[in-house]
């Protein structure tokens, strides 16, 4: 069985520091397990893992690889439209790039994206349809809590 959960996310990224310092400025801390090549960040039941592009082409076992950002979002659903307004402002402060200010989207919700520093699009968003549960987790409300 391949059980239906994604526990870590690794980003390729062309300055390792600089990824750190983006998403420390976020409030997301390197944890302890972080090494000289790899940083890991504890997010709410899953971990963010970042990691030079051509390492992690090596890894994947294809070295040489070009490997492309934008083609996925990442997203983080709030629990209001304001704290994805802060939350959008907060990483822009911290060096990301807006792509789409938050606004009210067609399917009754609010949303903005912006891309971090090495292009991977992140999406912050309030879904009135979602609630989230205390530690801001996400469970659709057709498989109950």
């Amino acid at each position: 069985m391949f059980p239906p959960s994604i526990t870590l996310v690794t980003l390729g990224v062309t300055n390792l520091d600089r990824a750190r310092a983006f998403y420390a400025a976020l409030g997301w801390e390197a944890a302890a397990e972080s090494q000289e090549t790899v940083v890991f960040i504890q997010l709410a039941g899953q971990v963010l893992g970042l990691f030079p592009l051509d390492e992690l082409a090596k890894d994947q076992g294809r070295p040489g690889a070009a490997l492309g950002t934008g083609a996925a979002t990442l997203a983080r659903n709030l629990g209001s439209r304001e704290e994805v307004d802060a939350a959008f402002a907060l990483a822009l402060s911290a060096g990301a790039t807006a792509l789409k200010r938050p606004e009210a989207v067609f399917w009754g919700g609010y949303s903005g994206y912006f891309a971090d520093p090495d292009g991977h699009v992140w999406e912050v968003a309030h879904n009135p349809f979602w609630p989230l549960a205390k530690d801001g987790s996400l469970t659709l409300p057709s498989l109950g809590t």
